[in-house]
C-alpha cells in the first residue's frame, strides 16, 4: 500500500510539482541521455566515426527510459551509471558500441547536477520575482499608513506600513541579486575524464590538445552553458554547491525574517496572513485563527538554514582528486534545500498576496503611543514660550512614566492632559499641544522611501532577473 513507507513531506505536502520533476529520477536520467548525445555528438563533429544511425537512435530515446529494466541492471551491476548505459543501449543498439564514449561516471552525474540545480535555480528566481511582485503592489497600496514601527518589539517612533513591506522586500532582493549570481556564473564540469585529465579525450583523439579544448567548449555550449570548470577532479568542486546552499540559505532567512515579522503583526492584531472561508485553526479552540503559514515558513526556513553546514562540510573535506563521501549526502541535500526552498517562496507569494490589513487596529495602536513620539515638539513648544529644556525635560519624564505605567494596565493614554495642567507648560495652549498628534507628522520620508525603493532599484533588478527566470506557475498550499 502507498502509506506503507515514509515518505518525505517535502514531496507529498510542500513542494511544487515542477520543483518535485526537476528533481525526480525521470528527469534525471533524462539528461544524462542528453549528456551522451550530445558527447557523441560533439566528438563525430570532431572527426570520430560514429554513425549518423547510432547518433538518432539516441536522440529517439532521450524521456523512455525503462526505469525498472535500469534497477534489474543496477542490481546486477552495482553501479547506476552502468546500469543506465546498458539500459539506453538495449534501446539505441546502434549506439551501445559508442555510448560514454572517454567518459566516467561524474560526466553525467557531476554535469546533471549542475544542469539541474541551475534550472532549480530559475524556478526559484521566478518564485522571488513573484514575492517581491505581491508586495510591491502591497508597499505601494499601504506607502502612507502610518503604524507603529518598534526597536526590541518596543513601540518606538513612527513608519508606515509599506515601508516595512520595503524591509522584507529588500531582503529579497538580495537574495534576487544572489540568484542572478549563481546562474550567470554556473558552469558545466564538461569532458574532464577520469582524474580531471582529460587523458582519455587526448587518446580518442591522437592527442590533439586543441580538439580535446573543443570538445569540452562544444559540449557546454550544446547543453546551455557559457562555459566548462577550466580544472576539476573527477568531480566539480564542491564549493559550488556550497555556494548555491549559501544562496538557498538566504532565501531562507529573509522568508522566516517576513514571517517572524508576520506572526507578532498577527498577535497584535495589525496584520494577518489569508485564512480560508473553512480553514480550522485548532482542533480544540474553534475561534483561533493561528499564522499557520508564517509559522510553516518559519519551520522550513529553519531546515534549509541548516542544510548549508552540510555542503561547506562536504565541500570541505574532499580528498585530493574524488573521494565518494560526498554522493549519499548530496543525494539528500541539494533536492531537499531545493524543495524545501521552493516550498517556503510558495507559502510566501501565497501569504504576500493575500495579507489583510486592520487598519483601525493599527490606528488605534498609534493613537495610544502618539502623545510619548509627541513629547520632543512638546519639548520645543515649552521652551519657546519661555520654559527651561532641563525643567521641562524632567516633568515630561516623569509625567512619561506615570502614564506608561497606566497604559500597560490598559487605561486611555492621558499624557497630553497631564502636561496640559502642569505650570511647567501653563504657556503653551493646549490646542497647540494637540496639534502636534497627527501621525502623518512624524513618518518622515517613508512614503518618498517606498517609491525610491520600487522605482530606482527594485524594478531594474527585476527586468534584470526575468530574463534568467523560469515562469513560477501557481503553486497550492496545502495548510
Amino acid at each position: 500500500m502507498s502509506g506503507d513507507r515514509w515518505r518525505s513531506p517535502l514531496g507529498s505536502r510542500y513542494a511544487s510539482p515542477a520543483m518535485q520533476t526537476l528533481w525526480g529520477e525521470r528527469h534525471r536520467i533524462g539528461l544524462w541521455r542528453r549528456l551522451w548525445l550530445a558527447l557523441a555528438e560533439t566528438e563525430r563533429e570532431l572527426g570520430l566515426d560514429i554513425p549518423e544511425q547510432a547518433i538518432a537512435q539516441m536522440r529517439d530515446h532521450l524521456d523512455d527510459a525503462d526505469l525498472e529494466l535500469a534497477a534489474r541492471y543496477e542490481r546486477r551491476f552495482r553501479h547506476d551509471v552502468m546500469a543506465h548505459i546498458h539500459a539506453f543501449g538495449d534501446q539505441a543498439p546502434a549506439a551501445r558500441a559508442y555510448l560514454h564514449l572517454g567518459a566516467t561516471s561524474a560526466f553525467v552525474t557531476d554535469n546533471a547536477d549542475l544542469m539541474v540545480m541551475r534550472d532549480g535555480l530559475r524556478l526559484l528566481l521566478g518564485r522571488l520575482i513573484a514575492v517581491l511582485g505581491a508586495l510591491e503592489r502591497f508597499a505601494a497600496r499601504y506607502a502612507n499608513l502610518p503604524c507603529l514601527a518598534y526597536t526590541h518589539f518596543q513601540p518606538a517612533q513612527l513608519t508606515t506600513v509599506g515601508k516595512r513591506a520595503t524591509l522584507w522586500m529588500q531582503d529579497f532582493a538580495l537574495d534576487v541579486e544572489e540568484i542572478c549570481r549563481r546562474i550567470e556564473t554556473m558552469r558545466l564540469r564538461g569532458c574532464k575524464g577520469t582524474t580531471g585529465t582529460q587523458a582519455s579525450f587526448l587518446e580518442l583523439f591522437g592527442n590533439n590538445q586543441d580538439t580535446v579544448r573543443e570538445l569540452d567548449r562544444r559540449v557546454a555550449s550544446r547543453l546551455g552553458f557559457g562555459a566548462a570548470f577550466m580544472v576539476t577532479g573527477q568531480t566539480y568542486t564542491r564549493k559550488v554547491d556550497s555556494n548555491v546552499l549559501d544562496a538557498l540559505s538566504g532565501i531562507a532567512q529573509s522568508a522566516a525574517k517576513l514571517a517572524g515579522d508576520l506572526r507578532l503583526l498577527q498577535h497584535e492584531g495589525e496584520l494577518l496572513e489569508p485564512f480560508e472561508s473553512e480553514q480550522i485553526g485548532s482542533s480544540a479552540m474553534a475561534y483561533k485563527r493561528n499564522p499557520m503559514r508564517a509559522e510553516r515558513i518559519s519551520g522550513l526556513a529553519r531546515f534549509v538554514i541548516s542544510l548549508q553546514a552540510n555542503t561547506a562540510n562536504t565541500a570541505a573535506s574532499q580528498w585530493l582528486e574524488r573521494t565518494l563521501d560526498d554522493s549519499a549526502n548530496r543525494r539528500l541535500t541539494l533536492p531537499e534545500a531545493f524543495l524545501g526552498t521552493d516550498a517556503i517562496l510558495v507559502l510566501a507569494t501565497n501569504i504576500a498576496a493575500g495579507l489583510e490589513v486592520r487598519e483601525d487596529v493599527i490606528r488605534r495602536h498609534v493613537a495610544e503611543q502618539m502623545p510619548f513620539m509627541a513629547t520632543e515638539r512638546w519639548l520645543m513648544l515649552g521652551t519657546a514660550a519661555g520654559g527651561d529644556r532641563q525643567a521641562l525635560h524632567e516633568v515630561v519624564r516623569r509625567h512619561s512614566l506615570t502614564v506608561a505605567e497606566a497604559v500597560s494596565r490598559g487605561e486611555p493614554n492621558a499624557l497630553l492632559e497631564r502636561l496640559a495642567a502642569d505650570p511647567a507648560f501653563r504657556g503653551v495652549p493646549v490646542a497647540a499641544l494637540g496639534a502636534e498628534l497627527d501621525p502623518a507628522n512624524y513618518i518622515g520620508r517613508a512614503p518618498q522611501q517606498v517609491a525610491e525603493f520600487v522605482e530606482e532599484y527594485l524594478r531594474p533588478l527585476l527586468s534584470r532577473a526575468r530574463p534568467l527566470a523560469s515562469e513560477a506557475e501557481a503553486a497550492e498550499v496545502r495548510v
